[in-house]
């Protein structure tokens, strides 16, 4: 393994390290889009996953999702969709288009975390690359693959918590509501009993 295959593959190990997720705010009735400079072959993909920041909300929220391609047509889309991973190969130079849109909701705003990543076309006629390069995309692929499912849990989780946090919410207000009703229960009883044994004299 010669020194430019190292720093190629540890540049490309140190890229993986600072990637982040993105997190979107869709506004009621609104919309955002982001764009990526294609070249035709290359690889795009998106996954997403719809939540809500609200500690309270308990049901799974969704967004509609397309690519756009620099013509204007739509290469893929998703509706109503509450997540999703959507790959398509570029058949066109230029500024393609992707888009979560919040346009059928007028109540609430939603959170939209989302990964990016892709594959550049590369010849495989062209031998002026080295040999390592397809297996540290691999790699890198791989890698997004897991990052990918990791947020995709941390949302759910996030989701579940929040059910699990309201439904003891509500077993305690209700056990409390139950305890009053017994207690007044004991007390009206106690009284009926004591008025019905007292003993009424006729003066």
């Amino acid at each position: 393994m010669n020194f430019r295959a190292l720093l190629s593959l540890l540049s490309v190990l140190l890229f993986t390290q600072v990637i982040e997720a993105h997190i979107a705010l869709l506004p009621p009735r609104g919309k955002e889009c982001f764009y990526e400079n294609l070249r035709a072959q290359d690889e795009l993909v998106v996954s997403f996953q719809v939540g809500d920041r609200d500690k309270s909300a308990t049901e799974q929220l969704t967004a509609d999702f397309w690519i756009q391609a620099p013509s204007g047509r739509i290469l893929r889309s998703l509706n109503d969709v509450s997540h999703g991973s959507v790959q398509i190969k570029a058949e066109e130079d230029g500024k393609h288009s992707y888009c979560f849109s919040n346009e059928d909701s007028s109540m609430r705003t939603k959170d939209v975390s989302f990964n990016v990543h892709g594959v550049v076309y590369v010849d495989v006629n062209d031998n002026s690359g080295n040999n390592l390069e397809p297996s540290a995309r691999k790699l890198l692929e791989l890698v997004y693959d897991v990052k990918n499912e990791q947020n995709y849990i941390v949302v759910r989780e996030r989701t579940h918590r929040n059910t699990a946090e309201s439904t003891n919410s509500r077993v305690k207000y209700w056990s409390v509501f139950q305890l009053i009703v017994v207690v007044l229960n004991s007390v009206f009883q106690v009284l009926y009993l004591k008025r019905f044994f007292e003993v009424k004299t006729a003066i």
